[in-house]
């Protein structure tokens, strides 16, 4: 299990033997990786939804949350949007995935995703610098964080993104030992579904 703590951190600077450790498949190696693909998970959760605008308006009259109900909520949401990403992100890939000739299994399609989003999960880094310039109006509309602070950190927070994206076309290159293409398109899907979701959410709000 050590090892796969290590390699939570190592996916980060060396990828490419990292993702390839994911090819074995005894119950011995998957129970191993199994509480680091949680805490990662976990993590990527939590910092997706605190970069929801929900997030944005917690403390927005008297009679919202204070500061523990925020850790809470974070915490809840996060497990609840960390979760369903894992299982959908993965199924997409693992649909595409095989479409392109895989004969990997959704439970690896699942892993590649999970460690691809560790910088994700290392976004959570920004948090205590913007609490440290902006305390509670973090969580209330219109607070100091809004205007140019807020568009650096929204820039900042989309390259942990791209930088999970890139994982994730290495993950697939490195676990099926395909070409930079073939890996590209077998993500496209599990990449491109999020992104235009997320986009249509942005526009009916």
């Amino acid at each position: 299990m050590r090892d796969w703590w290590l390699r939570t951190l190592l996916v980060l600077q060396r990828p490419h033997p990292v993702f390839v450790a994911l090819r074995e498949s005894t119950p011995q190696s998957l129970g191993d990786r199994s509480e680091p693909v949680l805490a990662i998970v976990l993590l990527a959760g939590i910092a997706g939804v605190l970069s929801t605008s929900a997030a944005g308006h917690l403390m927005d009259n008297p009679n919202a949350y204070d500061a523990i109900e925020v850790l809470v909520w974070a915490f809840i949401a996060g497990s609840i949007y960390g979760g369903f990403a894992f299982w959908a992100i993965g199924g997409l890939l693992a649909r595409s995935s095989k479409a392109l000739g895989s004969e990997g299994t959704w439970r690896r399609s699942r892993h590649i995703v999970a460690f691809a989003a560790v910088p994700i999960a290392l976004s959570l880094v920004l948090w205590p610098v913007k609490l440290a310039l902006y305390g509670g109006d973090l969580f209330r509309r219109g607070g100091s964080d809004a205007g140019t602070g807020d568009h650096v950190f929204s820039a900042l927070l989309l390259v942990f993104v791209a930088w999970s994206a890139a994982l994730l076309v290495i993950g697939v290159r490195a676990v099926h030992g395909w070409t930079w293409g073939r890996a590209l398109a077998a993500c496209t899907l599990a990449i491109v579904t999020p992104v235009v979701l997320g986009l249509a959410l942005s526009l009916l709000r």
